[in-house]
């Protein structure tokens, strides 16, 4: 093969990976806000805050199965205001009552404050939401197709 061609082989290969980072994409679970966004690495994350009535410790479990993401889990100390009653109850020694839920979300439009310390947790992070945006504003969870160079320049939470 001729140098020329080689060069041009090579050049060939090295546009087209360039091109695959605008065109591949994968799904990706993204939270977006007023002010900025951010991908989560996990394909499991836990919602937790206080409950408003209860004054209580809530937590959620999502987990994102190919372009879907799933309430598989919550628990909470007490059964009280909105606390679902027909689901299966997990036992456990943790002070907690478990509940498997397993509801396929379209999306989670979720409220932040700093009265409910709403926080999000995943196998290494620990991010309190309400930190993140104004008391009461709205974050949107959702699993998303991303693109390589948008999961490459954006920011991602492990």
């Amino acid at each position: 093969m001729s140098r020329s061609k080689l060069y041009l082989s090579g050049g060939m290969f090295v546009i087209m990976l360039l091109l695959s980072l605008f065109f591949i994409r994968i799904p990706t679970i993204q939270l977006s806000y007023m002010d900025g966004s951010f991908y989560l690495i996990d394909n499991t994350f836990e919602l937790g805050w206080v409950h408003s009535v209860e004054k209580e410790p809530w937590f959620e479990t999502y987990e994102r199965q190919g372009f879907d993401l799933y309430l598989t889990t919550t628990k909470f100390k007490t059964f009280g205001a909105g606390v679902p009653s027909t689901k299966e109850v997990i036992e456990a020694e943790d002070g907690f009552v478990h509940m498997v839920v397993n509801e396929k979300m379209d999306g989670i439009r979720l409220a932040v404050s700093k009265n409910a310390q709403t926080t999000l947790y995943t196998e290494n992070s620990e991010i309190p939401l309400y930190e993140r945006v104004d008391d009461y504003d709205t974050i949107v969870i959702q699993v998303v197709k991303a693109s390589l160079w948008n999961l490459l320049r954006g920011e991602k939470i492990d």
